[in-house]
């Protein structure tokens, strides 16, 4: 099963996202802010990120360009409020998608699913 890492600075997206995605069978983790995120990213084995675009210490888009540079197999499925030129960058980079809070949870599964069934075939 798939290891996400769940970065975003808001504690109520990180629970729901966390205790749904381990409901569903996925080993998940969760990072507080952009710097913490970059430290799990890299010394953790994700397959996918989901990952706030605005957040304390390091946008989104600086978490997304340095585990990219550093891990160029890790996905990021970017998550925002507003989604802006950030989600925009980090998109036209390979970034997969970004969704915009609040999101359905059916959205965030399809959405993980798609992905995840895309890197198997890759």
């Amino acid at each position: 099963m798939a290891r996400i890492l769940i970065i975003d600075d808001s504690e109520v997206i990180r629970n729901l996202l966390e205790e749904y995605l381990t409901d569903a069978g996925y080993e998940v983790e969760t990072a507080c802010d952009g710097r913490e995120g970059i430290d799990r990213a890299l010394g953790g084995d994700f397959d996918v990120a989901f990952c706030d675009i605005h957040m304390p210490h390091k946008n989104g888009y600086q978490v997304f360009r340095e585990v990219r540079r550093r891990k160029p197999g890790m996905a990021f499925i970017m998550t925002d409020s507003l989604p802006d030129q950030l989600a925009e960058m980090a998109q036209n980079e390979g970034a997969h998608c970004c969704l915009t809070k609040p999101f359905d949870l059916n959205q965030v599964r399809r959405v993980l699913e798609t992905l995840l069934a895309k890197a198997r075939t890759v």
